[in-house]
């Protein structure tokens, strides 16, 4: 197995790990009741997503069971 024969100074460690970082997500107003949601996803509030009702609001739900 190699093995290093100088230490890897900090600099070069750091450009290297330099994409490791946590993303922000992507988040946007739902275009059906404007509330906070992720792109690409059905809307937790209302359950809309690309102009249709994917699947019924979670308020929904509960109350019909």
């Amino acid at each position: 197995m190699a093995v290093p024969k100088k230490k890897t100074p900090r600099s070069y460690r750091g450009s290297r790990r330099s994409h490791h970082h946590l993303k922000v997500p992507a988040i946007q107003p739902c275009p059906q009741c404007r509330q906070p949601m992720a792109i690409h996803r059905v809307c937790p509030a209302c359950g809309w997503y690309h102009g249709r009702e994917a699947v019924p609001p979670k308020a929904e739900a509960a109350r019909g069971r």
